[in-house]
């Protein structure tokens, strides 16, 4: 079906509004081909897209629509499955309470069960959710840091990990078999007023609202992760932290776990309550500088050295700290994954309780410091796909196995999980632990900047750099793959002079270095392609898995910081040019 039969399908169809209609006629041309030209990709990170009608879009119909394919797959796995139920968590986007409320009467519907928050909570309370109630699924409505057009949709397996491929391919099944109108709903009506404060109230046979009494367990677990009780003590009344929740779902956990360590933290007021326009911002993510301006002057007029910035749903975390010069700079993804991780390292060694069978895990695109690092304390690490998903297979993988001990995990894009409480990213723990951490070094009479100048003095100065490229349009996602299978069929002897020891195809799932020798990559399928660089230096390609963005990641290392500047932005600027 073209893009024309479906918007007429939709214009069409008496389970739209008058209103809806309106919104579907005032479209023009090029606005129908966009909204109609495919059904919205729905993938193992479940499904994003602009807030408006249509099938490529996030609305109450494509959100029913996945939801009934979750239901269906549900219900193969049996009454069991059906009876365990999913939960259901949303962030502070627009429309995200109105989708949570639509999963839950449709799941209902269906005679599963669903746990429904009362109010707004981030991915990693939704991860432990999953496990401590024991569900099969659960549902986070959000688009992370995306601008306020987009919402989202991610589906969480019953190990509280984000769905696994073969799992997902089989909801996908379900969903394409399912129409947009015509799904069938409990009959309760749910709305954001309706819901607030009911914790541990049923409201339908197969709705329950949760809240507080599950908050206060997700709560205990990341308390009892803490490192430095007895510098955070002494300290932690005394620290000028300053966080901002950039109108998001951070704001009761993070202070609430803060609060209840005795860790004083100064909120940006401007940011504190939620915000589906995201106004004192460009975009809601903790990444930009822009983004934590209002926290760095707080932070200047209150004399506070740290910015904590976390994302709308929390998963991520954003930070700036002052140079030895007092100015305020933002760390990386990478910077940030590296510190709380030497701190960890750290503390457990002066403790006596480092595991000899210690492991650490990344992605493939994160920093090759946080290797050296963990080296240098007897730690293995260990590298995945990208997706936090990965790193939660790898915590399941051992506390069956027993082989290690999962001590830390991260991303370079700004995710991390401390413990086993959560199976995706957490940026409370992160905060509860990066706070700790300033607390320990203020004992310790060390700062953040200058601990991580020590790291690079030790292992030699790593930088990272990351550039995406948007293919918008109808045919955006062929120009990627057109792209994709260019760059597989090229051979790179040198790029930007430096010689390429060998490639990594993994689609192919093979490793073929520059004299020809082959070696099969022991990871899942995945469509990304990394070169091998002299000297450890590598660059990394892949198309985004839920926007039509392709992603190049370069990395370097040299002896002085000036060298490895240069030589990163040699490699993004050649591989940039490229494909544009």
């Amino acid at each position: 079906m073209g893009y024309k039969e479906s918007y007429a399908e939709w214009a069409q169809s008496k389970a739209l509004s008058n209103a809806e209609k309106a919104e579907l006629a005032a479209m023009s041309e090029d606005q129908r081909r966009e909204a109609f030209f495919m059904p919205l990709e729905f993938g193992t990170a479940g499904m994003r897209g602009v807030l408006e009608l249509g099938t490529n879009r996030m609305n109450v119909y494509t959100v029913m629509r996945a939801t009934k394919g979750l239901a269906d797959y549900i219900t193969t796995l049996g009454e069991e499955a059906m009876e365990r139920g999913v939960v259901i968590s949303y962030d502070t986007r627009r429309m995200s309470t109105e989708f949570a409320c639509k999963v839950a009467t449709v799941l209902a519907a269906a005679g599963i069960n669903a746990f429904l928050y009362e109010n707004v909570r981030p991915v990693p309370m939704c991860s432990f959710a999953i496990r401590h109630l024991h569900a099969i699924a659960g549902v986070m409505i959000t688009a992370s840091h995306n601008p306020k057009i987009y919402n989202g949709y991610k589906v969480y397996g019953e190990d509280g990990a984000q769905m696994s491929p073969e799992s997902t391919a089989k909801v996908v099944e379900f969903i394409d078999k399912t129409p947009y109108f015509g799904i069938k709903e409990a009959s309760v009506k749910l709305s954001e007023k309706k819901i607030r404060g009911l914790d541990g109230k049923k409201l339908h046979k197969h709705i329950t609202i949760i809240g507080k009494s599950v908050d206060d367990r997700y709560f205990d677990a990341i308390e009892a992760l803490a490192l430095s009780g007895d510098a955070v003590k002494k300290f932690g009344k005394d620290v000028r932290i300053v966080y901002t929740p950039i109108h998001g779902s951070g704001y009761m956990p993070v202070t609430t776990i803060l609060g209840r360590m005795g860790i004083k933290v100064n909120v940006v007021e401007e940011q504190k309550d939620p915000d589906p326009d995201f106004s004192t911002v460009r975009v809601p993510n903790p990444e930009e500088a822009d983004t934590l301006k209002l926290g760095v002057e707080l932070a200047d007029k209150i004399g506070s050295d740290i910015v904590i910035g976390t994302d709308p749903d929390s998963d991520r975390m954003g930070i700036a700290i002052r140079d030895d010069e007092g100015k305020f700079v933002l760390l990386n993804g990478n910077q940030i994954g590296v510190l709380l991780l030497n701190y960890i390292l750290r503390r457990k060694k002066e403790e006596g309780v480092l595991p000899s069978n210690g492991a650490v895990v990344k992605t493939i695109v994160t920093t090759e410091l946080a290797r050296k690092v963990a080296d240098s304390y007897g730690v293995t690490t260990f590298d995945v796909l990208t997706g936090f998903k990965f790193i939660g297979e790898k915590i399941k993988e051992w506390e069956e196995s027993g082989e290690y001990v999962y001590l830390f995990g991260f991303e370079e894009s700004y995710g991390s999980l401390v413990g086993t409480h959560s199976r995706d990213k957490d940026a409370v723990v992160a905060s509860m632990m990066f706070a700790e951490m300033v607390c320990y070094l203020e004992s310790k009479g060390q700062s953040v900047y200058g601990v991580l100048q020590d790291i690079y003095a030790k292992h030699g100065f790593f930088v990272e750099k990351a550039k995406s490229i948007t293919f918008g349009g109808v045919d955006g996602m062929d120009k990627m793959k057109a792209i994709m299978q260019e760059l597989r069929d090229t051979v790179f002897i040198k790029l930007a002079d430096t010689d390429v020891l060998a490639q990594s195809d993994f689609v192919a799932r093979v490793k073929t270095f520059a004299d020809g020798r082959k070696e099969e990559i022991n990871l899942p399928k995945t469509n990304a392609l990394k070169l091998h660089l002299e000297g450890g230096d590598w660059i990394c390609v892949r198309p985004s898995g839920t926007e039509p963005k392709l992603k190049f990641y370069v990395a370097t290392s040299k002896p002085t910081r000036e060298e490895a500047e240069a030589k990163a932005n040699e490699y993004l600027t050649y591989m940039s040019q490229m494909v544009e």
